[in-house]
């Protein structure tokens, strides 16, 4: 046998290695993708949709008179699909992607039309586009929380404009601050699941609104109850089971983190409900099915921004404090103010979000059984970092929503004639009734 030349011993393995590298390579990509966090993001993607519709739409269609039921429904329907579509071809690339440079107050258009994101690129160990759909569904119930500020007094097509503009003026530039690693992000702002980016955008934009289409015919003399409180409770009883998905998911893993966070999420939600019951209780000498509900979306959205960084004593402390200051807040609103936000989407999610916001910088500690604040954070300099982002948002989100209705203004009418009013919106705006 003929003896093999001592420099072609040393080229074989080498040429072997190097013929292997793409597959150590293909091998070390497909380490990075957890078929498990993929499917809980899936799984919590479906439940934030169900937040909207059919959760919001029913808590909110059962909130308003009987002649306007299916123009609330038609509402949230109709903003889904419409802030889906945004979404697709500029939305998520605004939000989380920087365009080849990086911009800390709004994302580029790299990504419009999901260009480069397929089943095979990854964001942390799940797929992109099952991320893209996750944070869809956060823009989807955004603006749909808005309507509970407008309803039985708003034309569709103002609506329909209003919710496309607002979704890209106001919800994804914040989604990028804080989300997307812009400016907030970087001064390290705490917003686990969205008390800023959803709660307090959609709050204080309702409040704007109210203000700018005027107050329902009769309002504050005249408020007539809900048409339909089992609608209320069935919707509410969705909200919070979908809400799981909303905070459980923002740990975009199956981990520690996504369990501990849907822990504190019932927790404040029982608290809050249990604690606005026992005021109402105290005040009117009766608990209302509506009130405790409503005790329970407060809740939900205060505990919303902390609940990646609190414990259960954190969750137990925030259920306490939502609910005195929602309920103060829905009748010093409504009140004292006498503006109809006429489903308290201000007082509940823009109160309880920033509630939560402010006191996650004291909750997260170890003392409350929080995670702890970043390395060589004090709680003051978070509390401050808390109001800055807070106050940039709120700020934003006013400056901007007025803008946008003074646009839409030039364009069509937001507010529907004395007639159409009194009529209901179900008939003379979409030619059918709820009820016959």
């Amino acid at each position: 046998m003929e003896k093999i030349p001592s420099k072609l011993v040393y080229f074989i393995p080498v040429t072997i290695l190097l013929l292997s590298l793409p597959d150590v390579a293909l091998a070390q990509e497909a380490a990075k993708f957890s078929g498990a966090d993929t499917a809980w993001i899936l799984t919590a993607t479906a439940l934030v949709l169900f937040m909207t519709i059919p959760a919001l739409a029913l808590f909110y269609g059962g909130l308003v008179r009987s002649r306007n039921v299916l123009s609330v429904l038609m509402h949230c329907f109709v903003i889904c699909c419409v802030a889906s579509v945004v979404w697709l071809a500029v939305g998520y690339s605004l939000a989380f992607s920087d365009g080849g440079a990086a911009n800390p107050y709004i994302g580029g258009l790299s990504k419009a039309f999901l260009a480069g994101v397929g089943t095979d690129t990854l964001s942390g160990t799940i797929p992109e586009i099952v991320f893209f759909m996750f944070q869809m569904t956060f823009a989807i119930i955004t603006p749909a929380l808005i309507v509970g500020a407008y309803p039985e007094r708003i034309t569709f097509l103002g609506m329909l404009l209003f919710s496309v503009f607002w979704l890209l003026l106001v919800y994804v530039p914040v989604t990028h601050w804080i989300w997307g690693g812009g400016w907030l992000a970087e001064m390290g702002v705490m917003d686990f699941a969205g008390g800023l980016v959803v709660h307090l955008t959609a709050g204080v934009s309702a409040l704007v609104i109210a203000v700018m289409v005027g107050s329902r015919r009769g309002f504050p003399r005249e408020i007539n109850p809900p048409h339909n409180p089992g609608f209320v409770m069935i919707g509410a009883a969705m909200l919070w089971v979908g809400w799981f998905g909303f905070n459980g998911g923002s740990a975009l893993g199956a981990n520690g983190s996504a369990g501990m966070a849907i822990a504190v999420t019932h927790i404040s939600a029982s608290v809050a409900s249990l604690t606005w019951m026992v005021i109402e209780w105290a005040k009117h000498g009766k608990p209302s099915l509506v009130g405790f509900v409503t005790g329970t979306i407060a809740g939900l959205a205060t505990i919303t921004p902390a609940s990646g960084f609190v414990g259960p004593m954190g969750a137990v402390i925030l259920g306490l404090a939502a609910a005195p200051i929602c309920y103060s807040m829905v009748h010093v609103i409504k009140q004292r103010f006498q503006i109809d936000d006429s489903l308290d989407v201000f007082a509940v999610h823009g109160v309880g979000g920033l509630t939560g916001t402010i006191l996650v910088a004291f909750l997260a500690l170890p003392a409350f059984g929080g995670l702890g604040l970043a390395k060589g954070v004090t709680a003051s300099h978070q509390l401050w970092v808390q109001f800055v982002g807070a106050a940039a948002t709120a700020a934003w989100a006013i400056v901007a929503s007025v803008v946008i209705i003074w646009i839409i203004r030039l364009i069509t009418p937001m507010r529907v004639s004395e007639e159409d009013e009194t009529e209901g919106l179900d008939i003379t705006s979409h030619g059918e009734r709820g009820y016959n």
